[in-house]
């Protein structure tokens, strides 16, 4: 029989009972009861004289009546620990997954048979039990997380250079305690830097969390291309030095990172005064400076021509540069706590202690929350105290920026050379945020500084929250230069092989202006250095603040001008008068500009000046007959224009600039304009070789 069957006879009414019915069943119970009566002395159960099953209920249910409560919390305190050990031990060997994603079919035929409310209340069940899980792997990832980042921590000073090494390589799989290779579930990685066992998964499980996207707070300053002027309105141009180089190492920064650089970032002469190149240098130091003068055709122009100026600075022979007096001011926040900030920075300043005299001296101040003395003035022939000392800098707090300067200067100040070089060299990513930090604030510091005859460095490091602007108001108001340090190679460039440079000025205040001929230019535009013009009149007052050349410095000036008579003139020409202009017979025959140039003996308050003429001697044919070092500088100009968006390059395409730089690479002993055609090319492939 079926349960089918019996449900028919469960719906079935009982029939009426008849009274023969009701006759037969009396009489066979009291049938039944008469074979009970004489059956009661027979025995029955156990001969232990009570049941089994009474013993039981009188000892186990006192025990659950009276101790129930007490019983459950004794299980809890014993179970729970006990599986949240060895849930952690199977999470950290990656023996278990914290989350299995129900695949697409299984989770259709699910819902397929849980309809209506009842599938709704299986999803809100689903969606909490997920949460809980996410909670689990956050939990467990921490724990992980802190135990590794102590292990670290235990052997860090084993080796600091092979840790900065790792940090840049792909570290292996993970390795299980038996053995077996394993797989960390992307909730569980952990820092590179921290341990080679960690690596990215082979394959990751979808735990259904976004990333947090990273906040970029890099700031630059801003400044449009210089625009084209008539030299029947402005026949004069006046800007400062630019010596710095910074621009250059953050493209390169970005490029090697896989974007094209902001183009604020780019400043198109410090890409160019990034070379070496070999202009002709003075032969004394009573006038410090050479100018090398070549006008060429424009190669992205043809209505146009190129007036380029190549100075150099006078190179003082290293065995009579004079003592150094150096405070390192190195920040320390917690911002700097990336492998290519602190750590880079402290491989740097070894570089550059191993370069020091025996008679020069170092401090150290560091800043953070707030400032500190770490080394009091030492002789740099102490190397090993020096050594120490930044081998002990550590990363942590806020940073008070503008504390650390103060301080600073207060030490360079105790130290103070007279007959020396009196520099304090900032070393941060530029985030302050304790202190004044403006840059009207931190330029009022710096100018009220300048006066006591100390210099500044300012030193870059880091991506993500690199404050270019700051450094640029420092470098700029505080008699001092910028770089932006992005690899060890670079430091060793910066700090040692261009150590005269760097360290020992021979002008402050350096300014140049240029007047154009009416009579041969009708326009001009000039290339890069936004952010150095200066008005006319300021290069004749010496209370104006402008660059600095230390010992060899090369400067590079290129206008882009527009010959008189060109199809290539924008502006219209004046309808009423020329405007201000001398005399023809004082202009000079053949003369295209006139060239000044003005700057200060470090130890001056007053300026001198020297000039010279461009003439129709200075102009070649064409650009191949220009020499490698003007075409190549040519090159670097058309590929930050190019960069920064300039409307005048729009047309000129990277492979035109790429062929203009490998075919001007001439002498190349550190590899610089190597690297700068592999720049080219990723930033052709970046914009899509437009």
């Amino acid at each position: 029989m079926t349960d089918l069957d019996l449900e028919k006879l469960a719906r079935r009414q009982s029939p009426a009972a008849g009274a023969s019915s009701r006759a037969a069943a009396l009489a066979a119970a009291m049938q039944a009861f008469d074979d009970a009566e004489k059956n009661a002395t027979a025995t029955k159960g156990s001969a232990e004289g009570g049941r089994r099953s009474s013993i039981f209920n009188r000892i186990w249910s006192p025990i659950m009546n009276r101790r129930l409560l007490a019983g459950s919390a004794l299980a809890t305190l014993l179970v729970v620990p006990v599986a949240g050990l060895v849930t952690y031990e199977l999470v950290r060997n990656g023996t278990i997954a914290l989350q299995v994603e129900q695949t697409g079919d299984a989770k259709t035929r699910t819902d397929a048979q849980k309809p209506g409310a009842e599938t709704a209340q299986v999803q809100a069940e689903n969606k909490k039990q997920e949460t809980r899980t996410v909670e689990q792997a956050d939990d467990a990832a921490a724990l992980l997380n802190r135990e590794r980042a102590a292990q670290a921590t235990a052997t860090q000073g084993t080796s600091q250079s092979a840790a900065d090494n790792r940090a840049a390589e792909p570290a292996p799989l993970t390795e299980s305690l038996d053995g077996e290779t394993a797989v960390v579930p992307q909730s569980l990685s952990v820092d590179r830097t921290l341990t080679r066992r960690v690596a990215q998964p082979a394959v990751t499980q979808d735990t259904g969390i976004m990333p947090m996207p990273q906040e970029d707070r890099e700031r630059f300053a801003s400044a449009d291309p210089n625009p084209v002027k008539s030299v029947a309105t402005d026949p004069v141009s006046t800007f400062l030095a630019d010596v710095d180089t910074a621009s250059y190492s953050y493209m390169r920064s970005a490029l090697l990172g896989g974007s094209l650089p902001e183009p604020d970032s780019v400043r198109v002469e410090e890409l160019i005064n990034y070379f070496p190149y070999d202009w002709k240098g003075p032969e004394t130091v009573e006038k410090p400076f050479n100018a090398t003068v070549t006008v060429m055709p424009t190669p992205w122009n043809k209505g146009t021509e190129l007036l380029h100026i190549g100075i150099k600075g006078f190179e003082t022979v290293a065995a009579e540069q004079p003592s150094a007096n150096l405070v390192f001011l190195i920040d320390v926040s917690g911002s700097m706590d990336e492998a290519d900030k602190l750590p880079l920075l402290k491989s740097a300043f070894r570089l550059l202690v191993g370069k020091l005299k025996d008679t020069d001296t170092v401090s150290i101040v560091t800043y953070a929350g707030n400032a500190g003395v770490v080394l009091e003035p030492t002789a740099a022939k102490e190397r090993q105290k020096i050594l120490d000392a930044i081998d002990t800098l550590q990363p942590g707090g806020s940073t008070a920026g503008a504390e650390g300067i103060e301080m600073a200067y207060k030490l360079a100040q105790k130290a103070f050379k007279k007959d020396g070089v009196n520099r304090v060299m900032l070393a941060t990513d530029g985030d302050f945020n304790v202190g004044p930090a403006s840059d009207e604030d931190l330029k009022r510091i710096i100018e009220e500084r300048r006066k006591s005859g100390i210099f500044l460095s300012v030193l870059g490091f880091g991506r993500g929250n690199y404050n270019d602007g700051m450094m640029q108001t420092l470098a700029q108001n505080g008699n001092g230069t910028a770089a932006y340090i992005d690899t060890l190679a670079e430091a060793q460039k910066t700090l040692v092989e261009e150590a005269g440079s760097s360290l020992f000025p021979i002008a402050k205040d350096v300014k140049f202006q240029i007047e154009f001929n009416p009579d041969r230019i009708a326009e001009y535009r000039l290339i890069g250095y936004e952010t150095r013009i200066l008005n006319r009149e300021d290069f004749n007052n010496d209370k104006v603040d402008a660059g600095d050349i230390g010992s060899g410095h090369r400067v590079t000036a290129i206008y882009e001008v527009t010959p008189k008579g060109s199809p290539a003139v924008l502006n219209d020409p004046l309808r009423y008068g020329k405007g201000e202009t001398a005399d023809a017979a004082s202009r000079g025959v053949g003369e295209i500009a006139f060239l000044k140039m003005r700057w200060k003996k470090p130890d001056s308050d007053t300026s001198e000046l020297v000039t010279m003429p461009v003439t129709d001697s200075n102009v070649v044919p064409d650009l191949d007959a220009a020499s490698a070092d003007v075409r190549f500088s040519v090159a670097v100009a058309a590929f930050g224009q190019k960069l920064k968006g300039v409307s005048a390059l729009q047309d000129y395409a990277y492979g035109s600039i790429l062929g203009l730089a490998e075919a001007a690479k001439g002498n190349d002993p550190f590899g610089y304009r190597a690297e700068f055609v592999k720049l080219v090319r990723l930033a052709e492939g970046l914009a899509g070789g437009k």
